[in-house]
């Protein structure tokens, strides 16, 4: 600077050492720069640039496999559903079955229980016929020996004779029964 003071001319051509050492470190500072500095710098970047991708084909892969995840928990929630339709379907089939069962095995039981009445009914029925004929037997016996005055002949006879008339009477009640 003193330089363009004293001559003037110097201020548009500054002095040529300057020059030298200004053109020496920008080149020794462009040489570390391309030599070490970008290398390192291009290294990052491409690192940067493989995790990028990396995680993006990694999150793709990993929602593919969720998505066949997904579809395969469908199925198997469709194939369980399934299953679990066709298990009440066959568990309502057997209530049914065992519901028929049960209602056959009662109307079975419910037929035993009143026929087992109707013959207890009918031995009851019989027994009274029997006692009530030996009963009006022995009356009409006394009666008849009360108005001939005498007793009659042999049990043995009289009982006979009533037991035919008895019959003849229950004949007489069949048959009148039957016209009707």
């Amino acid at each position: 600077m003193i330089h363009a003071a004293e001559g003037g001319a110097g201020i548009l051509f500054p002095i040529w050492q300057e020059m030298l050492v200004g053109a020496i470190a920008f080149g020794l500072l462009c040489f570390v720069l391309i030599k070490f500095v970008f290398p390192r710098m291009e290294k990052t970047f491409e690192a940067r640039v493989d995790a990028i991708e990396g995680g993006i084909e990694r999150a793709e892969r990993a929602q593919e496999e969720a998505n066949q995840t997904l579809e395969e928990y469908r199925r198997k929630l469709a194939t369980a559903q399934e299953e679990a339709a066709a298990i009440r379907d066959e568990a309502r089939a057997d209530a049914v079955a065992a519901k028929e069962e049960i209602l056959v095995s009662a109307r079975e039981e419910s037929n035993r229980i009143i026929a087992a009445g109707h013959a207890q009914v009918e031995a009851s029925r019989q027994q009274l016929v029997r006692e009530l004929r030996s009963e009006v037997g022995n009356l009409a016996v006394d009666l008849a020996g009360k108005i001939i005055g005498q007793r009659l002949a042999g049990d043995a006879d009289t009982t006979a004779t009533v037991d035919q008339f008895l019959a003849e009477i229950a004949d007489d009640t069949a048959e009148t029964s039957g016209a009707r």
